[in-house]
């Protein structure tokens, strides 16, 4: 038997049994997923197709699809039978720990989607919170001045806490801000995470327990497009009308190539019939992850297709907001701002060029002022979380 390693022996990760409900659920969609694949691969080599010829759909007939068909009945009664003997439900916020919450957010970001649809109890509903708890519990010494933080894909509200620094705990010592941090799956389409924050923020502004002067939003990475989004969405609503600034830190504002790269994984796959059906495990990926391809803010911008079909920048121009600064934090694993490498790789996940808002289409372009700002050189993505230009800028521009 082999000896488990010191270090997963320390590791803690506690699971509830509503986590484990969801895992059990999301292993049997996986299982049929699978078989529903390499069924379509035997079709397709039973049939002898040609290497280019499109492959064979629907089941396979006799003794075979019999036991394919088997093989997907056994794995979802037992599925059922999971469901029966596990207790539904979902955990308690004060229940959590940052490890369960790191892995739950992992799973939210790679198929947030396939987990709200299913009602799975994995899935995280939005909510704003302070400590991992609901805001409206966790508040201490709420001032008029709010600072909305908004996380990126795969991450939660615990994650601002980068490194030993949280710029939302940063702006309440320093400059007098109550942080709220946002909790979502980001995995949903982005702009259905907009909407959905719009009517938080409504609710917010509504229930603050003091007059309330200044709203203000910081995001990092999918966090800006979820912003915007919802910016979008209340246009003339309650909460923009307190909103002053927005914060961008490494926001995608036009995308991001790995998810580019992705796309042309899946035509490649599709090229072969022998390889089309190993396509269906790049698709599962979320909404979440296919509207970075370009940027999706807008139903519109994915809705009435495929979204794996988007292959050009479709986008309906979505502008910033008239009456609220913009600021933008970008990053590069380069030593200057200039060259190759920071203009294709970037911070290693968003090139500089779309996380500065710029567009060879005027309509897109979002045309921020150089004196709001800001490129961080030799940092990656996750540099911006904690480096100390950014808290700097930070206190600077919401000071």
């Amino acid at each position: 038997m082999t000896a488990v390693p010191p270090a997963l022996a320390r590791a803690s990760l506690p699971l509830h049994t509503a986590d484990l409900r969801g895992l059990s659920r999301l292993v049997i969609d996986g299982v049929v997923g699978v078989t529903d694949i390499v069924e379509a691969m035997h079709l397709t080599i039973g049939a002898r197709a040609g290497l280019m010829r499109p492959g064979l759909g629907g089941r396979s007939a006799g003794i075979t699809g019999l036991v394919y068909g088997v093989v997907r009945g056994v794995t979802r009664t037992v599925g059922r039978g999971l469901d029966a003997v596990l207790p539904a439900g979902r955990a308690l916020p004060a229940d959590v720990s940052p490890e369960r919450q790191a892995l739950v957010s992992a799973l939210n970001g790679v198929w947030g989607d396939h987990l709200a649809k299913t009602d799975n109890p994995l899935a995280i509903p939005m909510s704003l919170r302070v400590g991992g708890l609901p805001y409206e519990t966790a508040l201490q010494a709420p001032t008029g001045r709010v600072v909305v933080m908004v996380h990126g894909l795969a991450m939660n509200d615990l994650q601002w806490l980068h490194r030993g620094h949280d710029h939302g705990e940063m702006l309440a010592r320093e400059v007098g801000y109550t942080p709220v941090y946002l909790h979502y799956n980001t995995g949903r389409h982005i702009s259905q995470n907009g909407r959905d924050l719009s009517a938080l923020l409504d609710s917010l502004v509504d229930s603050w327990p003091v007059p309330l002067q200044e709203l203000v939003i910081v995001c990092h990475s999918m966090g800006g497009l979820v912003a915007r989004s919802a910016c979008s969405f209340g246009a003339g609503g309650r909460w923009m009308q307190s909103l002053t600034k927005l914060v961008f830190l490494g926001t995608p504002h036009h995308g991001a190539p790995l998810e580019r790269g992705g796309r042309l994984v899946d035509a490649l796959l599709e090229f072969s019939p022998y390889a089309a059906p190993l396509a269906r495990l790049g698709k599962a990926r979320s909404a979440g992850i296919t509207d970075l391809r370009f940027g999706n803010l807008q139903d519109a911008d994915w809705q009435h297709r495929d979204r794996h079909a988007q292959k050009h920048d479709d986008r309906v121009p979505t502008p910033l907001p008239e009456g609220v600064q913009s600021f933008f934090v970008a990053a590069t694993k380069g030593e200057t701002a200039r060259g190759l490498r920071s203009t294709l790789v970037g911070d290693g996940l968003v090139p500089l060029a779309s996380a500065l808002g710029e567009h060879e289409d005027p309509a897109l372009a979002l045309n921020v002022p150089k004196n709001r700002q800001l490129v961080v050189t030799s940092a990656d993505h996750w540099d911006l979380l904690s480096h100390d230009k950014v808290s700097e800028q930070l206190r600077k521009w919401l000071a």
